[in-house]
């Protein structure tokens, strides 16, 4: 299972509704082993597409470093759909490198840039496979 805090999920939101019809994409940070989304990192789709993201390479291997840094890893990698619903493309799961990480689609293509409710669902990815997992928004991630 997912648990997010509500104001990361409000942000992922609000990026993939702000970027469409561009998908977004971002990851949200937390500190290694944790399992704790903490730190909302938004990236720039660097292939500008409404049916594909790409992070540019420069910015990644800046993420990957900051990362590193931090002592933190991606827990959550996130991009939207804005065409189709939020389910992994076979372009998508070719991606996922990271096992442990969630993978997060929000699906923006009921009402675009406008308010209204999105598909936000969370899947693990390991070698090809796809599960689909529960997502819980809490107001705050807990201390323990």
């Amino acid at each position: 299972m997912l648990t997010i805090e509500q104001a990361t999920y409000d942000a992922i939101v609000a990026h993939a509704r702000r970027d469409h019809p561009v998908e977004a994409c971002g990851i949200v940070a937390g500190p290694e082993g944790s399992d704790r989304p903490e730190r909302h990192v938004e990236m720039v789709n660097a292939a500008g597409s409404p049916t594909f993201y790409e992070f540019d390479s420069t910015d990644l291997l800046g993420l990957y470093r900051d990362l590193d840094d931090r002592d933190e890893e991606p827990v959550v990698i996130y991009h939207s759909h804005t065409a189709t619903e939020a389910y992994p493309s076979r372009t998508d799961i070719g991606l996922a490198q990271e096992p442990n990480a969630h993978y997060v689609l929000v699906s923006t293509r009921e009402h675009g840039n406008n308010d209204g409710p999105v598909e936000f669902r969370s899947y693990r990815i390991v070698d090809g496979e796809v599960t689909e997992e529960e997502v819980a928004v809490v107001p705050q991630l807990s201390t323990d």
